[in-house]
């Protein structure tokens, strides 16, 4: 184990056993590497690698201090490893994704209040009669952010924007295909729209669970590449957001006539 590690380890056991707790300031550089046995630029790099895990905080003319150790602040720092990972290791999360969404779709059903119910609406029908696959992506995110915020968990709206950060790497909007995925997408939308307007739990619950199983099959089937994301047109053939592009699993497209 390299120096830094040994520091890095070193202090992580220090904030895990509640040695220090969260807002409290790291001792003296100095006592830290007499004790952990590492020089001041292998400390220095071990507190750098606990801030951009989110459980560390350098403060001007102050020192270093554990951050607020807030749920939702670490879950967020898995951005900096969920955005490396390849089509597969994104599909095999999917399965999680579906149970979060389902969960926060219920739950917003539950909670949702006249604000709630007129915001998702505004916001899918600026989707729907949107055409730029890159603002298509965005109004498509801040949908599903709203709905996992109406479940009143922070922690679980950070985790599903780290996934569906992730997911919109992936395009397929912009296929030959791409219009007719994007109409099922949203239609997909309103069905968990309206489930959540009416309080039924249940059926958003199911409509959010399906529409994200559905999303997994396109993934599945199209496999396609990553991508940095561009402002075209929605079935133009350049790449389109597939986080939410729906498929019945039974159709055509799913078994092979894609394009047709």
């Amino acid at each position: 184990m390299s120096a830094v590690e040994e520091a890095f380890h070193g202090l992580r056991r220090m904030i895990s056993s509640g040695r220090l707790g969260p807002g409290q300031r790291f001792p003296p550089e100095a006592d830290l590497c007499a004790e952990l046995g590492v020089s001041r630029s292998s400390l220095r790099e071990a507190v750098r690698m606990l801030s951009a895990l989110g459980a560390a905080e350098s403060r001007h003319g102050s020192g270093v201090y554990v951050s607020a150790l807030r749920p939702e602040d670490i879950i967020g720092s898995l951005a900096l490893t969920v955005d490396l990972l390849p089509l597969s290791g994104l599909l095999d999360m999917y399965e999680l994704r579906r149970v979060l969404e389902s969960h926060a779709a219920a739950q917003a059903a539950a909670r949702s209040t006249d604000d709630i119910n007129d915001r998702l609406d505004a916001l899918l029908d600026a989707l729907e009669a949107c055409d730029d696959i890159e603002e298509s992506a965005q109004l498509d995110s801040e949908f599903h952010e709203t709905i996992a915020t109406a479940s009143g968990n922070p922690t679980m709206v950070a985790l599903l924007g780290v996934f569906r950060a992730r997911s919109r790497s992936y395009q397929m909007f912009g296929m030959p295909d791409g219009r007719s995925i994007k109409r099922t997408s949203d239609q997909a939308h309103r069905s968990i729209a309206h489930a959540i307007r009416v309080h039924d739990p249940v059926a958003a619950s199911s409509a959010a669970a399906s529409h994200v199983a559905q999303t997994e099959t396109w993934l599945r089937f199209y496999r396609p590449q990553p991508t940095g994301g561009s402002h075209s047109t929605i079935g133009d053939g350049s790449g389109g957001d597939v986080d939410d592009g729906n498929v019945d699993g039974g159709s055509s497209e799913a078994s092979g006539a894609v394009g047709s």
